[in-house]
């Protein structure tokens, strides 16, 4: 089965819509070329909006690679899924975290050609299925 980055991220963004209507909120993909955002959430009433950032992890789980945006975009309506698909899809963990909170902790290393920016699975490891962020869907 071939298991790509690209293939990987989306199957991340499509777990997370999955989980988030069985949740009970109105769910819609974003196009793929959008910068920030790869979901718009909102609760039945549409009284709260969301935009949410999913990034996957189907090989390493102690991080998750980030852009640089990452430390600019920060709004309380803006909420990263941080997702981890183990042992073959048979365990998922989702790290719902606050804009904010990957602002501040993401890790900035500089190489001497490249610059990466990431956030640690311990840095997150508070909001595993921190959903409650989102308040109640009605």
């Amino acid at each position: 089965m071939v298991n790509s980055p690209q293939i990987a991220e989306l199957r991340g963004v499509f777990m997370v819509a999955a989980e988030l209507s069985r949740l009970g909120f109105i769910v819609s993909l974003t196009s793929r070329s959008s910068q920030g955002a790869d979901l718009l959430v909102t609760d039945q009433l549409c009284k709260r909006a969301f935009s949410v950032q999913v990034k996957t992890n189907a090989r390493t789980f102690n991080f998750w690679l980030l852009n640089e945006k990452a430390k600019e975009l920060i709004s309380h309506s803006h909420i990263y899924i941080l997702v981890n698909i183990r042992r073959e899809g048979k365990v998922i963990e989702y790290f719902v975290v606050p804009s904010e909170v990957i602002s501040k902790t993401m890790v900035i290393e500089k190489k001497e050609t490249s610059t990466w920016y990431s956030i640690g699975y311990d840095d997150v490891k508070p909001y595993l299925n921190n959903w409650k962020i989102f308040g109640n869907p009605e």
